[in-house]
């Protein structure tokens, strides 16, 4: 974090197992704003679309029966700060970046926020370095074990939705939702929701602290006693 910023990217690409064209790409990805000259929110962006096609890409492969919905939550996983603020740790990427004095203070190299962040500037100038084929090559390994760690596409949609789909599959009405009770104060009310399907003979319950909530529960009570179809 303090080291000088040539020094800091020489350490990156070498981690990387890359050989730069323009090793001033790879200083930036690491410079965060709060840093004098010039900041990796431009190559942000960039590496943001570029491992967004890439990451689309191998999922298409990947899950060849998934639908474009299916696709997109599966991408959302992938590519949420989380995972890849996960990533960023694992390469030891906080402790290369180049921080603001206010930074440095707070431990922004260990942000979550932060570290995706670099890591999609990283991509940004590795697409710019050495085109899309040198970040598939150098990047995508990276999330070898996440893809492999993915859940079943259908299971990341909601009750709510998989219900709707089932209906509509099989040319049934739509489920009808009616809060029959509301109960506790103001800032806590606990909704007590039925969720019926007549057109099968089926009408459940489902409580929860929001409408919402409640109506996912009775949703998923209503696909147990159909079956739990997917």
């Amino acid at each position: 974090m303090a080291l000088s910023s040539p020094s800091q990217a020489d350490t990156l690409t070498v981690r990387l197992g890359y050989e730069p064209r323009d090793r001033g790409l790879f200083v930036v990805a690491l410079t965060h704003r709060s840093a004098e000259g010039p900041n990796n929110e431009r190559l942000e962006f960039l590496g943001d679309s570029v491992l967004n096609l890439l990451l689309s890409e191998r999922l298409y492969r990947e899950f060849p029966v998934a639908t474009e919905g299916d696709l997109s939550r599966l991408r959302a996983r992938l590519v949420s700060e989380e995972p890849l603020a996960e990533i960023a740790q694992d390469m030891q990427l906080g402790e290369l970046l180049l921080l603001g004095s206010g930074e440095l203070k707070t431990g922004g190299f260990r942000r979550q926020s932060i570290l995706a962040d670099a890591f999609e500037a990283l991509c940004g100038a590795l697409y710019l370095d050495g085109g899309l084929e040198a970040v598939r090559d150098k990047v995508m390994p990276l999330f070898e074990a996440k893809i492999a760690a993915l859940p079943e596409p259908a299971t990341l949609k909601d009750a709510k939705t998989r219900l709707q789909e089932y209906l509509q599959a099989n040319g049934r009405p739509l489920p009808l939702y009616i809060v029959k009770r509301t109960s506790g104060e103001p800032h806590a009310q606990i909704f007590l929701v039925s969720c019926s399907v007549p057109h099968l003979h089926v009408e459940t319950e489902g409580e929860g602290p929001s409408r919402r909530r409640a109506e996912q529960v009775a949703a998923q009570a209503a696909l147990n006693a159909l079956g739990n179809p997917s």
